[in-house]
């Protein structure tokens, strides 16, 4: 098995803003306010969180094969 990537950018939708952001190992983050405009995001239908959303990397529970979505 290959190690989990457990850091992501997240890009806000709305505003464009990218910053680097820790991912939960254990669980899925359902909501994520960008740090630029305070928009609270999240997930598009169809994923499991923020980050397979808007992130450059799908979280370490999707990537482990062991998510919630």
């Amino acid at each position: 098995m290959n190690a989990l990537i457990t850091s992501a950018v997240i890009t806000c939708p709305v505003c464009g803003y990218q910053e680097a952001e820790e991912m939960p190992t254990d669980a899925c983050q359902y909501f994520y306010e960008c740090t630029h405009c305070h928009t609270v995001l999240k997930p598009r239908a169809g994923d499991c969180c923020v980050f397979c959303s808007y992130g450059t990397v799908p979280c370490p529970p999707r990537q482990a094969g062991s998510c919630c979505g």
